[in-house]
């Protein structure tokens, strides 16, 4: 499926371009946006050549991965990061992950920008099963996923080495009826 554009009341889900870079560098780059996720800010360098991949693998086909940009309705301004990423080892299944720039949270972004790519999955994709792994210590992240109707399923230890130090993950999911009951 390409081009996705997929819309909330405040946001849009929408393809990453190269003329992203910089507005990606805000959340990657950022220590404070990225002191929870699996990896430390990036360079310069290492955001445009993540956008470049995330350009060019937007129309492979099939197409096993939505990196797209998470842009404010009002502004039309990057403000976030969304990822669906089909999971090879169960059928129907993705990964997925979200990160905001820090001067977006606080005000429901966080939700919609999880409902928007669940219903991208369920909706156009035709997912079973939706997944995403926090730290255990985001707890906004945590009140986020089940603001938005995902289930905390349980913890994977030792799953990510971040700074040489090995860390759980907690996972949240949702499956495909769900989210047909939680859009009643």
């Amino acid at each position: 499926m390409y081009p996705v554009k997929r819309s909330s009341s405040r946001l849009e889900l929408r393809e990453l371009t190269i003329e992203d870079v910089d507005a990606v560098l805000a959340i990657y780059g950022s220590p404070e946006a990225t002191e929870h996720l699996s990896f430390e800010p990036r360079t310069r360098e290492q955001v445009s050549e993540i956008v470049a991949r995330s350009v060019a693998s937007a129309t492979a086909k099939p197409r096993s991965e939505y990196a797209l940009a998470v842009v404010e309705r009002g502004t039309n301004e990057l403000i976030g990061f969304g990822r669906l990423a089909m999971d090879p080892h169960q059928p129907r299944g993705a990964t997925f992950g979200f990160a905001l720039r820090p001067n977006a949270w606080g005000v429901g972004y966080g939700r919609e920008t999880v409902r928007l790519l669940l219903g991208l999955g369920f909706e156009e994709l035709d997912l079973h099963r939706i997944w995403g792994a926090r730290s255990p210590h985001n707890e906004a992240s945590a009140k986020t996923m089940t603001a938005a109707g995902m289930v905390e399923e349980g913890t994977i230890r030792g799953h990510i080495n971040k700074a040489g130090q090995w860390r759980d993950s907690v996972v949240h999911a949702m499956l495909e009826d769900e989210w047909r009951a939680s859009c009643r």
